[in-house]
């Protein structure tokens, strides 16, 4: 159970696992993005309930993540699956996405520590993760999403659209494998504005792959501090908040 937020002075802990002046400034930051999540949602029809908040917490110590659980935040994503693991035991409450790229020698802690992985990018890899996940969880599909490189940014991981398009019939035969959808990591850019096409492209491959393919997953993952409501506005229903929501740290995070 998550403890929600009783008050702007932040919840009690009794125990000292978190500081609630902690807790009490992370939900005015959570509850100011989450704001700003439906507002976005209004603008182009949406429900606020289509769109998930995922609280990006690399390098952000289990102190503050217990904090922001007793804010009412319940998930994270971790870039680094040794960091993540290190921290399931600390903040056992929460939900872990792993939405940094998995080297394949990390594949089978990644399936013991996270709940979904974001960041398939590759046939090989899928193919790694199914025999793992049946493995580890045999008889419950692991959640995964697809990588799409949309921009072909060389120095960003992903399939790009075309070749997506043929290896998804074979992913999606991968019996211990649940492909809830598609994500993006969006290029760098000066004004949110210019993240939209990249946004845009995303959802139209989903609903192009599904016309073949309707057992892919509609969910999409894009959108980070610096855009997450062109993101919203464009269909995400997973956007990726760091920076926003913890402050900035080394790194930068997103």
């Amino acid at each position: 159970m998550h403890a929600g937020t009783e008050s702007l002075k932040g919840p009690v802990d009794p125990a000292g696992r978190f500081d609630p002046r902690d807790a009490a400034a992370i939900a005015v930051t959570h509850a100011a993005i989450r704001a700003r999540i439906d507002a976005a949602c209004r603008r182009v029809g949406r429900a606020p309930s289509e769109v998930r908040l995922v609280a990006v917490s690399k390098t952000v110590p289990p102190e503050r993540l217990r904090a922001a659980v007793a804010s009412g935040i319940a998930l994270f994503g971790e870039n680094r699956v040794q960091e993540a693991a290190a921290k399931t035991d600390e903040v056992p409450e929460a939900i872990w996405h792993l939405i940094g790229p998995l080297q394949s020698n990390k594949a089978r802690r990644a399936v013991e520590t996270f709940a979904t992985i974001e960041t398939v990018d590759s046939g090989a890899l899928a193919v790694r993760l199914d025999r793992l996940a049946g493995e580890v969880h045999p008889g419950a599909p692991l959640p995964v999403f697809l990588q799409a490189n949309i921009d072909d940014d060389p120095v960003k991981a992903g399939f790009n659209p075309a070749t997506l398009r043929s290896a998804l019939s074979a992913i999606l035969e991968l019996p211990n494998l649940r492909v809830d959808g598609l994500m993006t990591v969006g290029r760098l850019v000066h004004e949110p504005e210019e993240a939209r096409a990249t946004f845009a492209a995303l959802r139209h491959l989903r609903d192009d792959l599904r016309v073949d393919s309707p057992s892919l997953g509609t969910e999409l993952s894009m959108g980070m501090s610096d855009n997450f409501e062109i993101a919203v506005e464009e269909g995400a229903t997973f956007v990726r908040v760091g920076r926003a929501l913890f402050g900035a740290r080394p790194g930068g995070a997103v």
